[in-house]
């Protein structure tokens, strides 16, 4: 595959992302325009060395290692940018430097990409049109498009691979958009050290709903038909890969994709690379339970759902990603896949997943389920209403070719953008999980542990304090019993709060799929995974930069699930963790039980 060409020259278009607080997008460009020369003077660059101005701050030059700059002194050295707001825990960012965004040697030394290069900072703000009085565009479900939309998407997915490379509206283009938002191209102005990155965050959704929005705008203009919407791939319904991406003659084909899955005719959601996909009744179960977990009883509070908060200066470890991005959201991009690939290309890598077009229909569907959740019974089912949140910005080129920046906060109603989304049948939402009756003889020792054998393991190993668990290298099946915060809980109180089991220092290299599931209070069946009653999720992620080391945090609700399981009452939980893809490379840092409304 060639490699893709980025310019160098003042046509770059690869985007930066942007996080400020502010009251307007269009009140923070005039301010950032009166006080770049400001900003400019701070030298906060790109690609600042311990030498360099680059590490200057207050006029001091620093000569040992570059750390995490303080939020408040950042604010009060970009010429009083916010001099006269105060600054509580809310987080800012400057736009990025367009020098050095991204390098080479930050992906997989055989990946198909030479180089990030960033756009020249003069974007206009994006205001969105007024779709008031027009007709929204409609999001059709992939398997239920005729052949007049078929023809009208091979269309403009031929011309917009025919475009140059260098064209911002070409899919080389649009896929180095993901690329570089997804592979931490760009630095945080202030924190040079501190990468950015849309995944494993509260970012995820935002990025990739605007993402998606300025890529069918763009499908549309080429074949002049602003009523042009893309098709949605129902994975959650179980469903395989639409057909209309299949024909190998088609431009809506990409030949790296798993050969194999294509013929099958549903999805596994719970792929683990590893294990053989249940087939029939048993993979329908499964897939319903996996969705019914994700969105139903497991996400009911906006961290489970659209993951940790990432805010400027944050360092990404530590982070998690919410329930769907987790799963399936993850098992898709491995599924779809070239296994015959090093690195899994093009789905199964988040440099060259943007290459498939069968990308962005996987990713309206997943668009499509923040606008289910949001329907769901439960209080806290509501969109996050931190400004930091709010006021999160990417930058794109519009269907014009224009750059503009866009905010988090213009993006939650997709009425408002102008698009909703066909309704089909939503088999996960009737599904009921089995109840599992009470064992007593299950032990309550907090701290107490077992590693449980696994086929060609060694002897279990028995631990009697958490100390000694943790870190652990995940090789064979974990059991940890842990406590919880408080027990035999009113409806109101588990209204107002979730009880939310956290896994912490999920470390391995980001060259790896890992998977591995997670069940509270399971006996000896663990191997069934999800159709098991106990089965409370799974953590997996795909695979990233060949050099750098993951350390996450997933987190997992749990407060249904403990009333399914007769637990309610119990003093402690027994968590076990199965592995299920890459077996020993991960290492698990603990394990706790919260409540929490966020």
């Amino acid at each position: 595959m060639a490699s893709i060409q980025l310019p160098t020259s003042s046509s770059n278009f690869y985007p930066k992302t942007i996080h400020t607080k502010k009251s307007s997008t269009s009140q923070f460009f005039v301010n950032y325009r009166k006080r770049k020369h400001a900003l400019n003077k701070q030298k906060f660059s790109c690609r600042a060395t311990k030498d360099s101005p680059g590490d200057q701050q207050d006029g001091n030059s620093s000569k040992t290692e570059r750390s995490r700059f303080d939020r408040r002194d950042v604010l009060l050295g970009l010429g009083g940018l916010y001099g006269t707001t105060a600054v509580s825990k809310a987080a800012f960012a400057a736009p990025v430097e367009a020098t050095n965004c991204g390098s080479p040697e930050t992906l997989p030394s055989g990946a198909n990409i030479t180089k990030f290069v960033c756009p020249p900072l003069r974007p206009s703000p994006y205001n969105l049109p007024d779709y008031s009085q027009r007709t929204l565009r409609e999001r059709p479900a992939a398997h239920c498009v005729d052949e007049v939309y078929i023809g009208k998407y091979k269309k403009a997915m031929r011309l917009m691979r025919a475009l140059p490379t260098e064209d911002p509206h070409s899919l080389a283009s649009q896929a180095a958009i993901h690329c570089a938002y997804c592979d931490s191209a760009y630095e945080m102005v202030g924190f040079p050290n501190f990468k950015m990155q849309v995944h494993n965050n509260w970012l995820f959704f935002p990025f990739h709903r605007w993402y998606l929005y300025f890529f069918e705008k763009i499908l549309g203009k080429l074949i002049e038909d602003d009523t042009f919407a893309l098709p949605y791939w129902n994975w959650d319904a179980g469903k395989p890969v639409p057909a209309l991406f299949k024909d190998r003659d088609s431009p809506l084909y990409d030949k790296l994709r798993n050969e194999k899955h294509l013929l099958l005719p549903s999805v596994d959601l719970n792929y683990s690379k590893r294990n053989d996909s249940p087939e029939g009744d048993a993979l329908t179960k499964c897939n319903n339970k996996i969705m019914h977990t994700q969105m139903v009883t497991g996400s009911k509070t906006p961290k489970l759902f659209f993951g940790c908060d990432y805010r400027a200066g944050d360092n990404l470890k530590g982070k998690g990603a919410g329930a769907i991005e987790n799963q399936p959201h993850t098992q898709i991009h491995m599924w779809t896949g070239d296994p015959n690939q090093r690195y899994g290309e093009d789905m199964g890598r988040f440099y060259s997943a943007g290459r498939d077009p069968l990308f962005y229909s996987h990713h309206a569907n997943v668009d499509r389920m923040w606008n289910i959740w949001k329907t769901l019974p439960g209080r806290n089912r509501k969109d996050i209403k931190d400004p930091d949140w709010l006021n999160s910005s990417f930058i794109f080129y519009d269907e014009n070719k224009k750059l503009v920046t866009v905010n988090v906060g213009d993006c939650v109603d997709t009425k408002r953008m102008g698009y909703t989304y066909e309704d089909v049948e939503i088999p996960w939402l009737k599904f009921k999980p089995a109840r599992k009756a009470k064992n007593p003889k299950r032990g309550s020792k907090p701290g107490e542990a077992i590693a449980a054998e696994m086929p060609n393991s060694s002897t279990p190993q028995v631990f009697r304090d958490a100390s000694e668990v943790f870190p652990k290298v995940l090789d064979r099946l974990l059991k940890v019993t842990v406590p919880r915060p408080k027990k035999l809980r009113s409806k109101e109180e588990k209204e107002d709060e979730e009880e939310i089991l956290v896994i912490e220092g999920i470390e391995y290299d980001g060259d790896e799929y890992i998977k591995f599931d997670v069940f509270l209070n399971a006996e000896n069946e663990v191997e069934s995974g999800p159709n098991n009653a106990e089965f409370a999720g799974s953590y997996s992620d795909v695979p990233s930069k060949e050099k750098d080391r993951v350390k996450i945090t997933q987190s997992f609700g749990i407060t249904d699930l403990l009333e399914f399981l007769d637990a309610d009452g119990d003093d402690n939980v027994v968590v076990a963790l199965v592995p299920r893809t890459g077996k020993g490379k991960v290492t698990i840092g603990g394990a706790r039980i919260v409540l929490s409304s966020q």
